[in-house]
């Protein structure tokens, strides 16, 4: 009976030790890389056993078992990280274990421009393919409570900028991480701002941000509008821009503003109403938040585009009205010719 017991002992070694052997010699045998750069995606919740499997299909191991015994054998099975993984080189099943237990992602990007409203900002995330979509369906009002803001309106509470994320991240993060760092920057400014400001709230200066990064694409022209409509406000005349009226039209905007537009009241009509509007009308930028809190010193009240991206600024409105017949003349020549 003794020597049964030690022969099974024996044997049990001996296949323990083959064993061993076997994952020793497969975990540092390089995997099979179909092409070079090798990209994979693991999911959410992946299994130790899902991940196997995938690797065995895909064609980087050739069997799902030993990748299986190798990390269980490490006590790594239950710190797998999703994300998107990039292959540049010949790798290890061991290696290849501890990037992926690592989480030693490629990352993907997406970029939030400025001058852009809400609704383009959502449909960038919606059509990212590597973003996992957790506010589909959800109004602007349901997904701001899912992120914890109590704001009425998400417009303009965004930073633009690029982020960069690992491959299968919640669109909520990535709004997250927009909403803190735009609530950081504004802060920040309003902390430093220019003293006697028409603003009572950081929210007023980030309005008034979004108002100046619609109406000039040039950085070095924004403190100068952001003084002509200051002037206006601190003066209570009527700010008149456009861009608010065109964000209050929405859907119904056809790509023209007509003089009727101008007249039909509602709340983002600075034609119709004095103040700041409601809310913002777009995501500002650094440039512009900086501009509504750092305006030029000038009496300026009056801008017309010169048609070439600047404007020339006035400070009556016999001076605008020569600018505007001179500029609308050029550009009246330049259309017959």
């Amino acid at each position: 009976m003794m020597t049964v017991i030690k022969r099974g002992v024996a044997t049990l070694i001996v296949l323990g030790m083959m064993a061993a052997g076997w994952i020793l010699y497969f975990a540092n045998t390089p995997v099979h890389l179909p092409q070079v750069p090798y990209e994979f995606t693991l999911k959410h919740g992946s299994s130790l056993r899902t991940v196997a499997r995938q690797f065995s299909t895909e064609g980087l191991i050739s069997e799902p078992w030993s990748f299986i015994t190798l990390a269980k054998s490490f006590r790594r099975e239950g710190e797998i990280k999703a994300g998107n993984y990039q292959l540049d080189h010949e790798i290890t099943p061991f290696q290849l274990l501890q990037k992926i237990t690592k989480g030693d992602v490629s990352q993907s990007a997406i970029v939030f421009i400025e001058g852009w409203n809400f609704s383009q900002m959502r449909k960038a995330l919606d059509e990212h393919p590597a973003i996992r979509h957790d506010t589909t369906g959800l109004s602007d009002r349901e997904l701001l409570n899912r992120l914890g803001i109590e704001e009425e309106s998400a417009e303009g509470l965004f930073f633009p900028d690029t982020y960069y994320f690992s491959n299968g991240m919640s669109d909520l993060s990535v709004l997250k991480r927009a909403y803190q760092i735009m609530g950081q920057r504004l802060a920040d400014a309003w902390r430093e701002r220019s003293p006697n400001l028409p603003y009572s709230t950081p929210y007023e200066a980030l309005i008034m941000a979004s108002i100046v990064e619609k109406e000039t694409g040039q950085s070095v022209e924004r403190p100068m509008i952001a003084a002509v409509f200051i002037n206006r406000l601190r003066i209570g005349m009527r700010l008149q821009t456009d861009p608010t009226v065109i964000y209050g039209l929405g859907e119904t905007f056809d790509g023209n503003l007509h003089k009727s537009d101008l007249t039909a009241d509602n709340a983002y009509n600075t034609y119709t109403r004095s103040g700041l509007p409601p809310g913002p009308i777009a995501m500002p930028g650094s440039a512009s938040i900086h501009a509504a809190l750092h305006p030029d010193e000038t009496s300026a009240l009056y801008f017309v585009s010169k048609g070439d991206g600047t404007h020339q600024f006035s400070r009556s409105l016999a001076e605008h009205n020569q600018a505007v017949a001179r500029y609308q003349k050029n550009l009246s020549r330049k259309k017959i010719n």
